[in-house]
C-alpha cells in the first residue's frame, strides 16, 4: 500500500529506511536518496557515540538508555538536513526529501524520530514515512557472517530481532518491502511507495 501525502505542514518528507542489522538500510537508503531527487542521506550508525560502538563490537546489546541519546542525535540531524533544504531550495518546484537509514526497532523509537522528544518538541512534525526492509533470519545471518568493516557483532542479531516491533502499517506511516529481492527491486518498490 502506498503512503499518501500527509497532513503535516512541514514541507519535507523524511523517509527512514529501517530494519535490523544486515537488512540493507545503508545500501537501500543511499540509493533511494539518489532516486528521490538526490536527497541528503543520513546513516544513523555514523551518529552512534563511541561507547555504543564499543558495546556492539564486543557483542553487548544496547539498552534503551544507550539508544535514546543516539536517537535524539538522529532526530536532530534530520532537522538540520531538512532546514538546510528549506533554506537553499527557495520555492519548491519539486518535492523535498531527507532519507535516513536507522534501525528504529521499536514503535516508541519511531515516534521520537517522527515527533521529536518531549524536551525539544517544536510543535511541527516531519512528514515521516518508514520503509521496513523485511529479510528472513537465515538471510540476515548469512549477510552478517560475510560483512566486513562494520562494528556490529553478528552474535547480536537475535537480540535485535527480539527487540524489533514490526511497524503496524494500519497505525503508522510505514510500508514493508521484501528485502529478499535484488537491491534494484527493493529500491524501486520503496520509491514507488514513498514518493510524493
Amino acid at each position: 500500500m502506498r503512503v499518501e501525502n500527509s497532513t503535516s505542514i512541514y514541507p519535507v518528507r523524511v523517509v527512514i529506511v529501517m530494519g535490523v542489522s544486515g537488512s540493507g538500510k545503508t545500501t537501500i537508503g543511499s540509493l533511494l536518496a539518489q532516486a528521490l531527487n538526490n536527497a541528503p542521506f543520513i546513516d544513523a550508525d555514523s551518529l552512534h557515540p563511541p561507547q555504543n560502538v564499543q558495546k556492539m563490537a564486543h557483542g553487548i546489546a544496547l539498552t534503551d538508555g544507550d539508544r535514546w541519546p543516539w536517537l535524539m542525535r538522529v532526530r536532530s540531524q534530520l532537522d538540520i538536513e531538512a532546514t538546510k533544504l528549506l533554506t537553499t531550495q527557495g520555492t519548491h518546484t519539486q518535492p523535498l526529501y531527507v532519507v535516513c537509514g536507522c534501525s528504529a526497532l521499536k514503535r516508541s523509537y519511531r515516534e521520537l524520530l517522527t515527533r521529536g522528544g518531549a524536551d525539544h518538541f517544536s510543535g511541527q512534525t516531519h512528514d515521516t514515512v518508514f520503509v521496513y526492509i523485511d529479510v528472513s533470519h537465515e538471510e540476515l545471518a548469512w549477510r552478517l557472517a560475510r560483512r566486513k568493516d562494520h562494528f556490529f557483532d553478528p552474535a547480536l542479531l537475535d537480540t535485535q530481532l527480539s527487540t524489533l516491533e514490526r511497524p503496524d502499517t494500519a497505525r503508522e506511516a510505514a510500508v514493508v518491502v521484501n528485502g529478499m529481492h535484488t537491491v534494484e527491486q527493493v529500491v524501486k518498490e520503496a520509491y514507488e511507495l514513498v514518493r510524493v
